[in-house]
C-alpha cells in the first residue's frame, strides 16, 4: 500500500468515482423521486379524502409514510454499498492485478454510506414536505435539483456555512472523507459519524418533519 497501484489505491480509485456519481447525482435524484411517488397516489384522484376517512389518526398515516421513505433510502444506500463490493469482487476476478481480495474496505465503506443515510434525511424531510404541499412532479424536482446544483458547488468551494445547506451534506461527506484518505496511507476512522452536518441534518428533519405533520392535520378533505 506504498504507492498508487496498491490495492488501498485501486479500492479508492474505483470506489471514489461510483460515490462521487451517487453524491451529486443519483441520491439527490433518487430521494425526489422516492417522496413524489409515495404521495403522487393521494394526490391522483384526490385520494387524501379516502385515506383520512379511515379510522386511523392523520399523525400514524403520516409518520407512516415518512419511516417508509426512510427505509427506503435506507435500502438504496445499503444495496449501493453491497453491489459496489460485488462488483469490486468481479473485477478482482477479471483483472486480478488490481489485487482487491488483499484489503477489505467493506467496513469503511458501509460505515461512509451509513454517513450519507443521516445526512441525507434532511433532504428527504424536505422534500417529503414539498411533495405534501404540491401535488405536480416539476416544482418540487426543479426546487430539489436547484439546491442541489446549489450545495455541491458551495461544498467544492469550502465555504465554512456549507453545511448549513442540507443538499451539500452528501458532497461535504465525501469531501471530508477524500481529504482523510489517500493512496499512500489511509485513515480508517475518517468517517466521522459525530461531525456537525450529521447533527444540522437530523435537527433539520425533525423540524421539517413537525411542519408536514401540521400540513397533512390542517389539510382539507371536504
Amino acid at each position: 500500500m506504498d504507492d498508487y497501484n496498491s490495492p488501498l489505491g485501486h479500492w479508492l480509485k474505483y470506489s471514489s468515482v461510483i460515490l462521487g456519481v451517487n453524491c451529486i447525482f443519483l441520491l439527490p435524484l433518487v430521494i425526489i423521486f422516492q417522496c413524489f411517488s409515495i404521495n403522487n397516489i393521494e394526490h391522483r384522484d384526490d385520494m387524501w379524502k379516502s385515506l383520512f376517512s379511515l379510522p386511523i389518526p392523520r399523525w400514524s398515516t403520516y409518520s407512516a409514510k415518512f419511516f417508509y421513505l426512510l427505509l427506503l433510502n435506507g435500502l438504496y444506500l445499503s444495496l449501493l454499498a453491497i453491489f459496489i463490493i460485488i462488483s469490486a469482487t468481479i473485477l478482482d476476478l477479471l483483472k486480478p492485478e488490481y489485487k482487491f481480495n488483499e484489503f477489505n474496505f467493506s467496513a469503511i465503506l458501509f460505515k461512509l454510506h451509513l454517513k450519507l443515510f443521516l445526512v441525507s434525511t434532511s433532504i428527504l424531510s424536505i422534500q417529503f414536505l414539498l411533495s405534501l404541499v404540491w401535488s405536480d412532479f416539476l416544482k418540487p424536482m426543479g426546487i430539489g435539483l436547484l439546491l442541489t446544483v446549489f450545495g455541491v458547488i458551495a461544498a467544492n468551494l469550502s465555504w465554512e456555512y456549507a453545511f448549513i445547506i442540507p443538499y451539500s451534506h452528501p458532497m461535504i461527506t465525501l469531501n471530508d472523507f477524500s481529504s482523510n484518505t489517500s493512496y499512500l496511507g489511509v485513515n480508517l476512522s475518517a468517517v466521522d459519524l459525530m461531525s456537525k452536518e450529521i447533527w444540522f441534518s437530523l435537527a433539520v428533519a425533525g423540524s421539517t418533519y413537525i411542519i408536514g405533520y401540521f400540513v397533512i392535520r390542517n389539510r382539507s378533505v371536504k
